[in-house]
């Protein structure tokens, strides 16, 4: 693309999980890597919301973190708007990155500090990256930010504690937009929330979306919440992308085993008839993965191939997909017999 605001490349974060010094020489043991994110490629276009989904641990929330800033990659590139910013080596150069990326969190909850009002919470980001000068004028710009997200500038003298979950989420998406950013990595921002709040935040977030031409990077496991605001999706599996198209194009025609499965736990509301797989087996240990396929032990289309080789991202019936299937036709049309 050529107007893409955010460009990963063969993205990879290892944490090291090994026992301490001592113990690795008595018990022999060398040490142990976990791949959070093992080789992730993907980039978003201006405007539009791109979506990661995966069973909880796949990776999709270190993805999050190594976007803002919080993580560094252990390799590969992560360019906004084309420069890399892992050659921001001081804060100094780092800040106008940081100012037009920005995070809103899971939970609402423990991202507020709770000893803060929420005027001054809201008002952080505007000093830190100095928008706006004279306290009447940054008081006035929270009182906008609050009016955004659908809170009153009254809301603005009193404390985290409160407000429900929902307020919480918002005077945490009113924080996110003081710095006046262009991009915002929405890490399962609606999961703590009862299901009618979740629709109220989402609604929220397109209404902003439109008026202020942002662009998302949305992290969810649920699949409804990624059909309501997506407008392409990622689908993760231990570390790696396994599939990626266009919203409409994953949920009308889904290419790999693993998003069919994921496909199959929607509830069939227009009781279709179509026969149905459950998500048989466990997610494996990211430290000691599979070879080949990772999916291959939970696949019921697996062969010797898929146990040796590890698959490509490659193009397939529109979608990105990387499975050995699905390139050799093994797999049968979407909603046919297995």
């Amino acid at each position: 693309m050529a107007d893409a605001v955010l460009r990963l490349n063969d993205v990879r974060r290892l944490f090291d999980v090994s026992a301490p010094w001592l113990a690795r020489i008595l018990s022999g043991t060398g040490p142990r890597m976990l791949k959070a994110v093992d080789g992730v490629t993907f980039e978003i276009a201006r405007g539009e919301t791109f979506a990661l989904v995966g069973e909880s641990g796949c990776g999709k929330s270190t993805v999050a973190r190594l976007v803002v800033g919080l993580y560094e990659p252990s390799s590969g590139s992560i360019e906004i708007d084309g420069t890399d910013i892992a050659s921001l080596k001081t804060r100094k150069a780092q800040a106008p990155v940081r100012r037009r990326v920005q995070m809103v969190f899971q939970d609402p909850y423990a991202s507020l500090n709770p000893r803060w009002r929420v005027k001054d919470i809201i008002a952080e980001p505007i000093r830190t990256h100095g928008l706006i000068r004279g306290e009447a004028a940054i008081r006035a710009r929270v009182d906008e930010l609050l009016r955004q997200v659908s809170l009153t500038p009254a809301d603005g003298d009193k404390y985290p504690h409160a407000f429900s979950g929902g307020q919480r989420q918002r005077i945490s998406i009113a924080r996110a937009l003081a710095s006046e950013p262009e991009f915002l990595v929405l890490d399962e921002p609606t999961s703590a929330l009862d299901v009618s709040v979740q629709a109220q935040i989402l609604n929220l977030m397109k209404d902003l979306q439109r008026r202020l031409g942002l662009t998302y990077l949305f992290i969810s496991h649920n699949l409804a919440v990624i059909y309501h605001v997506s407008d392409k999706v990622g689908v993760m599996y231990l570390g790696r992308l396994v599939e990626v198209a266009a919203k409409a194009d994953l949920f009308a025609r889904p290419q790999h085993p693993y998003t069919r499965l994921l496909l199959d736990t929607v509830p069939d509301l227009a009781m279709t008839g179509r026969e149905r797989v459950a998500v048989r087996g466990e997610v494996p240990n990211p430290i000691d993965p599979p070879s080949g396929c990772a999916f291959h032990p939970r696949c019921p289309f697996a062969n010797e191939r898929c146990k040796t080789e590890r698959p490509s991202l490659l193009a397939a019936g529109g979608n990105m997909v990387a499975c050995h299937a699905v390139q050799e036709g093994r797999l049968p049309p979407w909603g046919g017999a297995a």
